[in-house]
């Protein structure tokens, strides 16, 4: 596999394991030149489209919205479109993190896929941003209560990534004004939702979130490739 890079480190995938089945996910372990990474991987027969999940740096397998990631990697095989939920080696390192992301999606594309969408909660939010301004093939990323140190790079999306943000009013973590920031500094295609009193995991709103993630995924993964650029 060829190296991943970003400014200043380097990170080459030197084998990869996989596990047995779990429930609708298969395990899959990156060995990495700084570590393994460890994935659940909820694969389609013969997709070309895939979605990348993380969470905060709670690490684990942190999921907002009263377990959106599991729910909507079952749901969106159904579509055709493949995911794989990554598991921070370092969940607060921004950079480490980056790479994690970017090992994920270089396993992926070897399994074919070439298409991407990235969706980060929080801390995962600026993962998921950096993650996509340094690779052409993801056409779209979903913020959930986002935060705004490590955002910037969104302005190098351009207009070929588009970006949905969504944020609680009520949340004590991470003012609503992270994603307000993100918004104003990204181009078009883009969409910004607030949530009156809902809080920093989005609980209070799961179904309204679960509904929005899962059709602006579908549409902007089906969009024409000529309207990315």
């Amino acid at each position: 596999m060829q190296p991943i890079y970003d400014e200043s480190f380097e990170m080459i995938v030197e084998d990869i394991e996989v596990g047995v089945q779990q429930e609708e996910y298969h395990p899959i372990k990156l060995i990495t030149s700084r570590g393994s990474i460890h994935c659940r991987y909820y694969p389609v027969e013969s997709a070309d489209k895939a979605v990348i999940w993380v969470g905060g740096i709670g690490g684990d397998w942190d999921t907002p919205a009263r377990g959106l990631y599991p729910l909507l990697c079952e749901v969106l095989r159904k579509e055709g479109i493949a995911s794989l939920r990554v598991h921070y080696r370092y969940p607060t390192g921004l950079k480490e993190s980056i790479l994690d992301v970017l090992a994920g999606l270089t396993y992926l594309q070897d399994e074919g896929i070439n298409e991407f969408a990235l969706v980060g909660h929080s801390f995962g939010g600026a993962v998921v941003i950096q993650a996509a301004a340094q690779s052409p093939d993801v056409y779209t990323v979903v913020t959930l209560a986002t935060q705004s140190h490590g955002t910037d790079p969104v302005t190098e999306l351009g207009t070929r990534c588009s970006l949905l943000l969504l944020h609680g009013t009520n949340d004590q973590v991470l003012s609503p004004y992270c994603s307000q920031h993100v918004y104003q500094l990204a181009l078009e295609p883009k969409r910004l939702i607030l949530y009156p009193n809902a809080g920093h995991g989005l609980d209070e709103v799961a179904d309204e979130v679960y509904l929005v993630v899962r059709d602006w995924i579908v549409q902007q993964l089906n969009r024409p490739t000529a309207n990315l650029s």
